[in-house]
């Protein structure tokens, strides 16, 4: 299993410090393949490098793209990423069952924008949703609280049988 085959998506991100510290949550746990859809604000800029701290060379690497399904054309799993449940027929997973995803292929997590997340639509394109167990009466993360979320979740999947 590879950390290189796992590539985050930030769709429509709003703010620059949340890119910049999602890049810093991904090199804090070995990833390194971040990709920005249709961003908000103008990208890379000089607030998202100072939010990343020292993963300045993950903003360098970032793809950046301005349609959706481009960015997610070459994966083999897509994980979109919810704060709540859809009256939807999609397959959702739960954060201990990552075990179902292959990691030897390549893999997509996806987050929605900090104001109102991943529509349906968006949502339509995933193989598996997760949501982070959280508060039922304050459910909303910050982006980058979900990616270092993610990141440590992922990172102790990755790396049980070294």
């Amino acid at each position: 299993m590879s950390f290189s085959n796992v590539h985050f998506i930030l769709f429509k991100p709003q703010l620059s410090e949340n890119i910049g510290a999602c890049a810093r949550a991904l090199k804090n746990f070995k990833f390194s393949n971040l990709s920005i859809v249709s961003s908000k604000v103008p990208f890379p800029n000089d607030k998202i490098i100072a939010t990343s701290v020292g993963a300045k060379d993950i903003i360098k690497s970032t793809r950046v793209y301005n349609d959706f399904k481009d960015s997610i054309k070459e994966f083999n799993y897509i994980i979109a990423t919810t704060n709540r449940r859809r009256n939807k027929n999609y397959k959702y997973l739960e954060i201990n069952q990552l075990n179902k995803i292959d990691f030897k292929k390549k893999v997509a997590i996806v987050f929605g924008p900090e104001s109102s997340g991943l529509s349906n639509n968006e949502i339509s394109y995933a193989n598996y949703v997760l949501k982070i167990p959280t508060n039922p009466s304050f459910q909303s993360l910050n982006i980058s609280h979900s990616v270092i979320i993610f990141c440590f979740e992922l990172f102790k999947f990755l790396n049980k049988d070294k």
